[in-house]
């Protein structure tokens, strides 16, 4: 039951981050006022807002105006929901880092879908989490004395690069976002796993930029967007980085 009760408890964070993502575009506050329908702005009540239920119930469409609602409401919340379930099944430490990591995961799920439809990854979301996981870090390096200097020094390594590239191609290769968003990455995951979470995104980023050419959706020239792929990477290097690695350096001391 205890799974059940996180995903149900990660649908309706996803719902909150549904909304965040709409009152972030809009300027509006995250914590005050009803949700209402994009398109006639009419107030929702209690049946409209439950987590994918709703969306089915209402075949996709506003109980007031029958315009669309975007497939964008119920894939977040079951990605929420199942992303939770990852958290507490498989890096459940102890109380303290599950909140830690449910909070982390909930703020890049959010700049996933915002930098996906914007193309930037707003400093109302970046810096919190780069504020909440640094003092994490620093209070698990005092707590654990395998940490070391040059952890902490190879861990912000990602954003270093990325910080010449922005440098040197005056922000046409990727945006300062995406620097941020790689030292929170550093910070959150640590090293060796923000190697594989940047690698994964390398990765990720170039199959999804040639399937997108190959279908004709894109162009060599097109802008896409890196924080997504970032952000998966990320997700990919938090629960298989450390098998990752282990079986890259079982293929090199072989």
């Amino acid at each position: 039951m205890i799974p059940f009760i996180v995903f149900v408890f990660g649908l309706a964070v996803g719902s909150f981050l549904n909304s965040v993502i709409w009152r972030l575009e809009k300027g509006e506050s995250f914590f005050y006022g009803r949700s209402y329908c994009p398109h006639c702005r009419h107030t929702l009540s209690w049946r409209d807002l439950i987590p994918v239920l709703s969306f089915v119930l209402l075949r996709g469409r506003c109980r007031y105006c029958s315009k669309p609602i975007s497939l964008q409401y119920p894939l977040v919340e079951l990605a929420t929901g199942i992303l939770f379930v990852l958290v507490f099944r498989y890096l459940n430490f102890d109380i303290a880092n599950v909140i830690y990591l449910l909070t982390i995961v909930s703020i890049l799920i959010t700049i996933f879908v915002y930098d996906l439809k914007h193309f930037i990854i707003p400093d109302q979301l970046v810096y919190p989490a780069i504020a909440v996981s640094g003092i994490w870090y620093l209070v698990s390096s005092i707590q654990d004395t395998r940490y070391e200097i040059l952890d902490t020094a190879y861990s912000a390594l990602g954003a270093v690069f990325f910080l010449a590239v922005y440098l040197v191609s005056r922000g046409r290769w990727l945006g300062f976002g995406d620097v941020k968003l790689a030292l929170l990455m550093g910070l959150f995951l640590g090293w060796p796993n923000v190697l594989v979470a940047l690698f994964a995104a390398v990765v990720l980023g170039a199959v999804a930029g040639l399937a997108l050419i190959a279908l004709k959706e894109k162009t060599m020239k097109s802008e896409i967007p890196f924080g997504p792929f970032l952000v998966a990477g990320t997700f990919v290097a938090l629960f298989f980085g450390k098998a990752l690695v282990n079986w890259y350096l079982t293929l090199v001391l072989v």
